[in-house]
């Protein structure tokens, strides 16, 4: 049976700090669940709302910097110059749309 290899992201090299920050915005939104359910006042749980999103939205930019710095710029290191337009066309389309999500 052959191997599988893992795919390599540009966020490979930094996966594991990755899911540190994801493991606190977790924990951070289980505390928030839980402030709801202690009936905590309104503008301490939106705080702490605004905490989790800013972690949230850092988080995405170091990937949508990841997605740039490696999946724009190896589609810009493609050999045959009609597939490397197209690929770097393509890879930008995709970072443009996520921010645009990010935005929304």
């Amino acid at each position: 049976m052959e191997a599988t290899q893992a795919a390599v992201h540009g966020y490979t090299a930094n996966k594991e700090a990755y899911l540190r920050r994801l493991k606190r915005i977790e924990g951070q939104v289980r505390g928030i669940a839980r402030m709801v359910d202690e009936d905590k006042y309104c503008i301490d749980i939106l705080t702490q709302v605004a905490a989790a999103t800013k972690a949230l939205h850092a988080v995405s930019l170091g990937l949508v910097e990841e997605h740039i710095g490696h999946c724009v710029v190896g589609a810009a290191a493609e050999p045959d110059a009609g597939l490397r337009a197209e690929a770097i066309d393509a890879k930008v389309k995709e970072a443009s749309e996520a921010i645009g999500r990010l935005l929304r």
